[in-house]
């Protein structure tokens, strides 16, 4: 691969984008873009295809720990990316409809290999499309972290007729827990009042997922 001081001028990725479109680019000039510049040892392009090989292609966005394995990333580099591929993930699942369980799946699963317990909401129009799909508490999950002024915060501001629930468990078991069950009555209390459906619940591991719907708790 060329470094891009010896590219000539109207095919490096900045130019190139402002001049085709960012559709003309490879995700590694893309990626290339994002990053602006390289390191004494290795080229900005070079160090972008490195992020590619490893991370295009996977359906879970990367963290920032696991950018900076990369050689030549650093905090700030690792960020940029890591937002990058979130953008993406959430432009991605804004639009899609759902209908059933299953479908809620490619939304979510980037929380089934978590250490610690993530709670996602779902935003869903009336027609069953995805409005927003957000990280709301990362940690144990209790009824004062997940509070129903958070998880319904950003649904509101969406104006969704429903939501859905999902929290992984890193325990390996995807059954509802009491203090599981106790905070799903909860929110969807608070969601009755809001006038908002809590349409499902889901509970991920790493191998198998938990619909509160399918099994008659909703």
């Amino acid at each position: 691969m060329k470094r891009i001081a010896k590219m000539p001028e109207a095919d490096r990725p900045r130019e190139k984008m402002v001049r085709k479109g960012p559709g003309s680019l490879t995700d590694a000039e893309l990626i290339a873009v994002l990053l602006g510049t390289g390191t004494g040892e290795r080229d900005v392009l070079k160090l972008a295809a490195a992020v590619e090989r490893r991370f295009n292609g996977r359906r879970r966005v990367p963290t920032v720990a696991e950018l900076k394995e990369i050689k030549g990333l650093g905090t700030a580099k690792a960020c940029q990316i890591a937002a990058a591929y979130e953008i993406g993930r959430r432009g991605a699942a804004s639009g899609a409809r759902v209908t059933g369980p299953e479908s809620f799946l490619p939304h979510i699963s980037f929380i089934a290999t978590k250490r610690q317990e993530y709670l996602v909401c779902i935003s869903l129009s009336g027609a069953g499309e995805v409005l927003g799909c957000r990280v709301v508490t990362v940690g144990i999950l209790d009824s004062t972290m997940a509070h129903p002024r958070e998880v319904f915060a950003d649904p509101i501001t969406d104006r969704a007729a429903a939501v859905v629930l999902a929290h992984n468990h890193p325990s390996g078991s995807a059954r509802p827990s009491r203090r599981d069950l106790r905070l799903h009555r909860r929110l969807a209390e608070a969601g009755r009042i809001l006038g908002i459906e809590v349409a499902d619940h889901l509970i991920l591991t790493r191998g198998e997922f938990f619909s509160f719907k399918k099994h008659g708790l909703i």
